[in-house]
């Protein structure tokens, strides 16, 4: 037996044959869901306020896609989540 092979054999006895598995953490605070926030619902002639656009009123409702308000001389449709349109 030559004297690298010897070496070999005895650095692979000293090795561990696998590392310890390692314990499962509790998942972060931080990754909690967000609640589902249910999506504003528009009737036509409903008031309404934007944040961009200012006051106007619901002319069509494209069900649970877009809103489309008559702001003053201009007319804007909104798509959902609609998170800047407010029902007055």
């Amino acid at each position: 037996m030559a004297w690298s092979e010897r070496l070999a054999g005895f650095i692979l006895q000293g090795m561990h044959p696998s590392a310890p598995t390692r314990r499962q953490l509790p998942s972060s605070p931080f990754n909690v869901p967000r609640p589902v926030e249910p999506v504003e619902v528009f009737a036509p002639q409903d008031r309404v306020s934007h944040d961009q656009y200012g006051l106007g009123r619901v002319i069509d409702v494209e069900g649970d896609i877009a809103v489309l308000v008559q702001c003053g001389t201009r007319r804007v449709r909104v798509t959902a989540p609609f998170s800047k349109l407010y029902k007055l």
